[in-house]
């Protein structure tokens, strides 16, 4: 069995796996094998004999052909997600040509993005702060959450999509290219968009090699992430502590509130500081115990919009503002463009 099929094999059987919730050890145990086996067939490291195949996919309710099967480029799964919906394959249309034009302007530039390193084996807020420190970030807000990424080698293609899909974003690995790229939803509020972006990052510097991942809007509401896949909740856990970390918090609540539990006010004041929306901050607040459950539910169902006016007029972003319904290129995108052009002209 050629490599290429044994890293399809593994990926799919460990993205089985998880989806039932069953440990290593409790598939080997389901199926008489040993959990060090299935380890090995996941990493790719082993070939299984047809007897161990037709155990797991008999298990697994798979047939074997599943797990022998070429694996689809992303784009294909992305198409076939909704096949009923042709607006939706446009959409998708749109977002590979995208990932074929970058790809081709980083070749045509010599400007090839290195990846962030993969991580394993970590909790989420470790891999945050582990990440922040790789980058240099500190605990200070991140001023520019899609230029951090992008130079970390998640490229971000900023894309309007409509209500009816039910996305927020799209993040897919190319695996022949070694590239990453993810889909943000730009009709939804630029600071949920913040959240969202760090999210997808989570599932680059984690989850790179388990396939296409599509993003419900859902997955950022407390109430309905326990419904998903658990690396949903582990990206969240991580981008609140990447856009919001926890010494940055102490530090304020200390040093410039001289308060352990917030008010509404602070919790407003905290969150233009770090950049992200009303339900992420009060979100991180909570988790911290800073603020109580009744007062989250109180704060959340204020009036954001109008307080912040009323606290800071009608200067800078609003929590909720949208951005206009068109595509956003990267700067890192555009620039390698000019930087072609300049080339062609001079030749």
């Amino acid at each position: 069995m050629g490599n290429v099929m044994l890293g399809s094999l593994g990926i799919k059987l460990r993205r089985e796996r998880e989806n039932l919730r069953l440990t290593q050890e409790d598939l080997a145990n389901a199926v008489g094998l040993s959990s060090e086996f299935i380890s090995l067939l996941e990493i790719g490291k082993r070939s299984p004999s047809l007897d161990s195949l037709r155990a797991l996919a008999q298990y697994l309710k798979k047939d074997v052909a599943f797990f022998l099967s070429e694996k689809e480029s992303p784009f294909q799964e992305l198409k076939k997600a909704k096949e009923s919906d042709r607006k939706f394959k446009s959409e998708i249309k749109k977002f590979q040509k995208y990932c074929e034009d970058y790809l081709d302007l980083e070749e045509l530039s010599s400007r090839r993005l290195e990846s962030a390193p993969l991580y394993s084996c970590i909790i989420p807020e470790q891999m945050a702060v582990q990440e922040r420190r790789r980058i240099g970030l500190g605990n200070e807000p991140i001023r520019d959450i899609f230029s951090t990424v992008e130079m970390n080698g998640l490229r971000i293609y900023r894309h309007p999509l409509d209500n009816s899909f039910k996305t927020a974003g799209i993040f897919i690995y190319l695996e022949d290219k070694q590239a990453a790229f993810a889909l943000v939803n730009n009709a939804l509020p630029d600071a949920d968009q913040v959240v969202i972006t760090a999210h997808l990052y989570a599932h680059f510097l984690k989850d790179r090699n388990d396939g296409l991942i599509i993003d419900n809007p859902d997955v950022f509401v407390d109430e309905y992430l326990s419904l998903y896949h658990p690396r949903e909740r582990f990206a969240q856990e991580f981008a609140l502590e990447f856009l919001m970390p926890e010494s940055k918090i102490q530090e304020i609540l200390k040093k410039d509130l001289q308060s352990k539990k917030p008010s509404y006010e602070d919790a407003v004041y905290m969150r233009r500081y770090f950049g992200v929306g009303p339900s992420a901050m009060l979100r991180r607040l909570r988790n911290l115990g800073a603020i109580g459950f009744s007062k989250y539910k109180e704060y959340l169902l204020s009036d954001h919009v109008a307080y912040e006016e009323t606290l800071f007029g009608k200067t800078g972003k609003m929590s909720d503002q949208r951005s206009k319904r068109r595509s956003l290129t990267s700067d890192r995108f555009r620039s390698m463009g000019v930087a072609v052009c300049a080339q062609n002209d001079k030749q």
